[in-house]
């Protein structure tokens, strides 16, 4: 059964009481200084002990060797540490950075998933190609050994998850070791992003046949966002949960100083039901102008990006828009038409996808807000998890206006799905030859003035423009001026 489908039948009660239970012990374990900034790594994981050594020992227990407070659940880092020093000597990847970065990460990982290992491929089984990005390709594999879990102190030796299924990431060329390679592993260990939020990597390995070294990745049985939007059972009760979950992980990345800098839907993972953020290669600092060239999925990228200029934290909101009409109106972004130069003309000129008539009012011009043609317009992720937040809470109550909206899109798209069958006409799932969803280096001149249109709506409203005169526009604002950002205070 598809993992959005089996999450639908649910129901949103379960998935907050769920999501909340995972999200409170993700704030344990990383009840930390979040304004650190990322070139601090190290001090970083010095500052675990502002947690109260007491509320660790509560949450953690103490150590069996060093009868200290854990730092993780069955996890002491200092014991833990002086295991995997006494072992450096017994392995190596053959690169010196990558053995410096898996050693650092084993004398600093406070819990499992901070852990890296070098894992000789000869351990992987069932390798099977899946598919390729815009600058690696994906296998699965089987890791019958496993991943550490912890410690066993009675037997002195390292206790594994057993048959564990993971993803082999191969970037091109990465026997010669890129920067933007290093920091992607660097990023999905970083204490700065969530394990929830974001794909655990349990390590790296080497293809023995082309010498690419390879990110070795938790695997997502139920794939991407993207191949899962066009289910016509998914509620829009469980959208908004979906929405919430991804920019709450969009959200940690900037907290840390961050832009993602190519975010779509098939870098959205789902997991049982969970929604991750993948594919952070790209992830850098917001004043790194170092990059050049442009790099994406011309869909998803904010027209001022197509133009050249420095991506920011806006252009990500911009993709996140993107992404929330994709889940709302299952159709995948621009599918029919070429990704070329004059798709990039018209984004330009504020062309935009469709808006489906049911999708409900307030998240539909939350959407538009997202895509304004000026950077300065669109909220912030803040803003927008605040906001989202609130959603959420309405539909767990069976109250608000985006309850009353969600329950007659329902209705809509029942009668939609009603007359489908009557008619007997299949969801249209063709895409054309020309549009391309992996990331790729663009270069467009001349392209205009990015301006925002009137056309591009469908009859969900009438058309407005940014500056129209519209009550659910002026709600939204509304709520947006008086949401409280400290967001220590929501949980």
């Amino acid at each position: 059964m598809n993992t959005l489908e089996n999450s639908s039948k649910t129901g949103v009660k379960n998935l907050w009481k769920e999501w909340d239970e995972i999200h409170q012990i993700h704030t344990t374990i990383f009840s930390t200084d979040t304004t650190i900034k990322s070139d601090e790594t190290n001090s970083f994981f010095k500052k675990i002990n502002i947690m109260d050594l007491e509320k660790r020992k509560e949450v953690y227990g103490v150590c069996g060797e060093c009868n200290e407070p854990g730092t993780g659940w069955c996890w002491c880092q200092s014991c833990n540490a002086k295991r995997f020093k006494e072992n450096f000597k017994n392995w190596t990847s053959g690169n010196k950075n990558i053995d410096e970065l898996i050693q650092q990460s084993q004398l600093d990982a406070l819990h499992t998933f901070k852990c890296l290992e070098w894992i000789p491929f000869e351990k992987f089984k069932n390798v099977t190609y899946i598919t390729r990005g815009g600058f690696s390709k994906i296998y699965s594999a089987d890791w019958p050994e496993g991943n550490i879990e912890y410690w066993d102190i009675e037997n002195q030796e390292w206790v594994r998850e057993l048959n564990v299924k993971v993803a082999l990431k191969s970037l091109d060329n990465s026997s010669n070791m890129s920067n933007d390679f290093l920091n992607e592993i660097k990023y999905y260990i970083s204490g700065h992003f969530s394990c929830v939020n974001t794909v655990i990597c349990y390590g790296m390995t080497q293809d023995p046949d082309t010498q690419n070294y390879m990110m070795v990745l938790q695997y997502y049985e139920s794939g991407n966002l993207r191949n899962n939007v066009m289910n016509d059972l998914v509620e829009y009760k469980i959208k908004i949960p979906y929405l919430f979950w991804i920019i709450d992980g969009l959200s940690a990345i900037h907290d840390a100083g961050k832009v993602h800098k190519d975010l779509h839907s098939g870098n959205i993972l789902v997991h049982r039901r969970l929604i991750l953020i993948s594919d952070l290669g790209m992830c850098q600092s917001v004043n790194d102008n170092e990059r050049k060239g442009i790099y994406g999925v011309m869909p998803y990228m904010a027209p001022e990006v197509l133009r050249g200029y420095q991506y920011t934290t806006a252009a990500d909101i911009y993709s996140f828009g993107i992404i929330m009409n994709e889940l709302m109106s299952e159709e995948i972004a621009f599918n029919d038409i070429p990704h070329d130069r004059t798709l990039a003309v018209k984004i330009c000129k504020g062309f935009r996808p469709k808006i489906s008539e049911d999708t409900p009012k307030l998240i539909g011009n939350l959407i538009i807000k997202c895509w304004d043609a000026k950077a300065e317009n669109r909220p912030t992720a803040k803003e927008l998890f605040q906001l989202l937040r609130n959603y959420f809470d309405e539909l767990n109550e069976e109250v608000g206006e985006i309850y009353s909206q969600i329950e007659e899109c329902e209705k809509i798209k029942e009668n939609k799905l009603k007359n489908r069958t009557k008619e007997n006409k299949p969801k249209n799932l063709q895409t054309h030859p020309q549009a391309i969803y992996t990331s790729r280096l663009l270069n467009f001149k001349n392209l205009p003035e990015p301006v925002n249109s009137i056309d591009y709506l469908s009859s969900f409203q009438e058309p407005i423009s940014s500056t129209s005169a519209n009550p659910i526009s002026e709600r939204l604002n509304y709520e947006l001026s008086e949401l409280d950002l400290n967001q220590d205070d929501i949980f």
